[in-house]
Order: C-alpha cells, then sequence, then structure tokens
C-alpha cells in the first residue's frame, strides 16, 4: 500500500503494460471516455476526462492538476483562495490508481479512476512526491505507516445513513403513513415505497463491486444501506462511489437524496458510524484470549483509550458541517459525550465482539479524513497504552467528570481539532491549512446568514 514517488511511477514496466492492456479492454468493452476522480478536503469528488485514444498518455505520463484543486477552489468570505499558490495557480500531475478502475454500470461508455495528485519532478521542495493536501494519499501512507510501525493493518465497515425526498419543498414534511406516536424504523410499508430506490442502489452498487451486506429504511425518508467491511482505504473509496451511485438513482427516478446530516428537526439525523477492527495478520487484536464478546483485549482497550482521549479534537474531521452539529443538539441516538460502553448506543464508541463502532462521523464526512484521524488516535492509544476507564453502562447525554462534552457547534470542534497535537498534526501542514480555512469561512459564512429562524424569532421580538 505504500506510495511510489513519480519517477518510480515513470519507471515501472508493468504498469506501462497494464495501462496498455486496460486500453484494450477499455475498447472491447465499449468505453470511450474515462473519469479521472480527485476528492477534495471537503470530500467532493472533482475529475477530468479523457477520451479512451487518449488514456494510455494520461495514465502513463499524468494529468495537470493545479494544487488549488486540493480545496475545491473555495474562495473565501474577503474573497482569498484557500491552497497551496494561490496567485500562480500551479500544477501537479494527477496519476491514475490502476487499481481502482471500475465501468460505470448506469453508462457503460464511461469508467471512473481515482488518483493521486503528485508533485512535478523539477518541483524544488519535494520532486515527484505525492503532494501533502491530498487527503486520499494522506490516509494511504498513514495506513502504511501503521503496518510498519506496529504489525496491524485496519479495517472498517461504514452505515451510511442518507435521506429520499420527493423534491426539495418535500423536506420539511413527513412521509409517514402513521401517527407521530407509531415508530417507522423497518416498516414494510415505507420499504416498499422505497423499493425502486433499494433495487437500483443494489443493483449499481453490484455492479461495481461492492458485497450489499443488508438495508433498512429507519425515519421518514432515510434509508440505511450497507455493504461488507474491507481496509480503512477501500471503504473510503467506497463510501465515495456510494453517494456517486446515489446521486445517479435520484436521477434516474427524478427524486431528491442528501447526505445533509440533518435536513428534517425531530426525525433522527444522518450519521455514518464507522466499524472499526485492527488484525495483525489474520488476528483480530480487539478481541479478549477467552472470547468473550464483551470483553476486550489490553491492545482493544488502549485503543479505544486514543479514541477516548481525542474524541473531541476528531469531531471537525468526523462532523464537518455546520449542520452536522444539529446532530449532536436534537440527539436521537447521536452521541453528546466523550463516553464508551459495550453495545451502548448512547456512547461515542460502542464496543462490539471485535470492533468499535464510532459513532461520531455523519453523512457529510469526507471518509479519508475521518478515518486518518481514527489511525492517529489508534497510533496514540496504542504507543502510551491509553486506559479507557470503566465502560460506561447506562445513559450519559450531559458532560460529566468522566465524559467531557463533544463539541456542539463547528466553530467549538474546529477549536478543540487545533489543539489536539495528535490529531492536527496528521493532517500534513498544507492539508491541515486547507481544512481549517476552509471550515472557518464556512462557519463565518453561517454566522452572517439570515435564516428563517431569525425572522420566525426576531421579526416582532420587540417591543
Amino acid at each position: 500500500m505504500s506510495i511510489p514517488n513519480l519517477e518510480e511511477l515513470y519507471a515501472d514496466a508493468e504498469r506501462k503494460a497494464r495501462i496498455i492492456e486496460m486500453e484494450r479492454e477499455m475498447t472491447a468493452a465499449g468505453v470511450k471516455h474515462v473519469l479521472l476522480q480527485y476528492v477534495t478536503v471537503q470530500g467532493r469528488v472533482l475529475c477530468k476526462v479523457v477520451p479512451t485514444e487518449y488514456w494510455v498518455q494520461a495514465a502513463t505520463k499524468g494529468m495537470n492538476l493545479a494544487y488549488l484543486i486540493a480545496a475545491g477552489q473555495h474562495i473565501t468570505k474577503s474573497g482569498e483562495a484557500v491552497g497551496r499558490d494561490p496567485v500562480t495557480a500551479q500544477e501537479g500531475l494527477m496519476m491514475p490508481d490502476l487499481d481502482t478502475y471500475a465501468v460505470l454500470p448506469w453508462d457503460t461508455r464511461f469508467a471512473t479512476v481515482f488518483c493521486t495528485h503528485y508533485r512535478r519532478l523539477d518541483d524544488a521542495e519535494a520532486p515527484g512526491a505525492y503532494a501533502e493536501d491530498d487527503a486520499r494519499a494522506v490516509l494511504k501512507a498513514a495506513l502504511e505507516d501503521l503496518r510498519n510501525d506496529f504489525g496491524i493493518t485496519a479495517r472498517s465497515g461504514c452505515e451510511p445513513e442518507m435521506s429520499w425526498f420527493t423534491g426539495r419543498n418535500a423536506i420539511d414534511t413527513s412521509r409517514s403513513h402513521y401517527p407521530d406516536y407509531i415508530g417507522t424504523s423497518y416498516s414494510y410499508r415505507h420499504l416498499d415505497d422505497v423499493r425502486e430506490v433499494l433495487a437500483k442502489v443494489s443493483e449499481y452498487a453490484t455492479a461495481l463491486g461492492f458485497t450489499m451486506i443488508q438495508a433498512d429504511y429507519e425515519d421518514p425518508g432515510q434509508l440505511e444501506i450497507n455493504f461488507l467491511y474491507d481496509d480503512f482505504l477501500k471503504t473510503a473509496d467506497r463510501l465515495v462511489t456510494y453517494r456517486q451511485i446515489c446521486m445517479q438513482v435520484a436521477k434516474e427516478l427524478g427524486i431528491l437524496a442528501t447526505f445533509m446530516p440533518k435536513p428534517v428537526h425531530g426525525i433522527m439525523a444522518n450519521g455514518c458510524h464507522h466499524h472499526v477492527s485492527f488484525w495483525r495478520g489474520e488476528e483480530n487484536i480487539m478481541l479478549h484470549p477467552s472470547g468473550h464478546q464483551y470483553q476486550m483485549s489490553d491492545e482493544g482497550l488502549h485503543a479505544v483509550g486514543g479514541l477516548l482521549s481525542h474524541a473531541r479534537g476528531m469531531s471537525a474531521l468526523m462532523s464537518p458541517t455546520v449542520n452536522s452539529y444539529k446532530r449532536y443538539l436534537d440527539v436521537n441516538w447521536s452521541p453528546s459525550v466523550t463516553s464508551w460502553g459495550y453495545d451502548n448506543r448512547v456512547c461515542a464508541f460502542r464496543a462490539l465482539p471485535g470492533r468499535v463502532e464510532v459513532r461520531q462521523p455523519d453523512a457529510s464526512v469526507n471518509p479519508y479524513l475521518s478515518h486518518l484521524a481514527i489511525v492517529a488516535a489508534v497510533r496514540d492509544g496504542l504507543k502510551n497504552n491509553l486506559d479507557p476507564g470503566p465502560a460506561q453502562a447506562g445513559e450519559t447525554t450531559e458532560g460529566t467528570k468522566e465524559f467531557a462534552p463533544l463539541p456542539i457547534t463547528l466553530d467549538e470542534a474546529l477549536n478543540a481539532f487545533e489543539q489536539d497535537e495528535v490529531i492536527s498534526g496528521a493532517l500534513p501542514p498544507q492539508l491541515r491549512e486547507n481544512f481549517l480555512r476552509c471550515k472557518r469561512d464556512e462557519w463565518m459564512r453561517f454566522c452572517g446568514a439570515i435564516t428563517n429562524w431569525d425572522f420566525d424569532t426576531y421579526l416582532n421580538y420587540v417591543p
């Protein structure tokens, strides 16, 4: 999983041969265009498209890509561009990760491939190195360091909740057929309403190599469709692809699909819980030697200790939008304190046999940054034998001496991120700067926005 430098890629004869073979396969399959994908610090997918005839040159030599793309070409409220070289807009090279190539099942004329952003060979600072503001590449490097330093690998499975509405004007209305006092979760009637959504999403995901394992209807308009766990990087890639699948299905059915964390007050928010485990070879190091399902090994406890120690610092990466914190305030099983417990859904970290469910992430998360934060926290826990303390047995939603409250605004979360040297230090300087500047700007824009709440509260406030 190590990241070769650009010079090594250019010299890799096997890679060149594979690129040429891929062009033959594309031609035989009727693929006409390849989308070269890059994921920004915000988690958005940007891309360049090349015709199949240009694939060999683009994949061998690389495609020009400005460093400003890493921050999604974000322009702050004060008019400043975020990212490296904002004045000259210098370019690096985008190199395809060949193992991620896939043909789009909804339009087989198009294929996609994730890319790594590289500095050019004549770069004055780090010639041929991967760009330090490429979140996907940074996660890949962090996983390699975890393997080299501790001899372990990391696996995760995500639970991507999201909302489906007939249109934007329907977002503030309940689509339940039942009175308020009758729960909607797992209702056959509601599942039947979204039968075509489930069928289409599963069809496309399976065609793209996902192993689909279960789906359920959780609240009005809210679906959770799950796929099998894998290593951190593959799971992050699949979550990005899953969002693209849902966007396509919504287009085809003429409806609205959103990963907004809290689109409707009073019903469950859209989370994206990460179930994580750590392995030494094929041995799950989280499991207690006795095999007892509600006990953890010492290493497992240290991993949880690391997560607890850095829960506040991780919040901005797990819940990266202004809207994310509406999820915490309107609780509905969303974590509000830095606690852990065995099979306890009110905790930020829910211990299950052989794994920990990290319940902080929401549906808007950049999965490369969330997994990067988990790696950093767990490394610290393992390195320093951090003790998580006793598991929480009951319900605690208020901060206590034992369980500090999680941030309740993006601003508070960003402050906690900057104060946590382990978590903020896991992001290289340029990636960290891009993230903070984009998110600080997002917070300031929100503070200056006039909303319906302002009118409802203050229009006739005085006299």
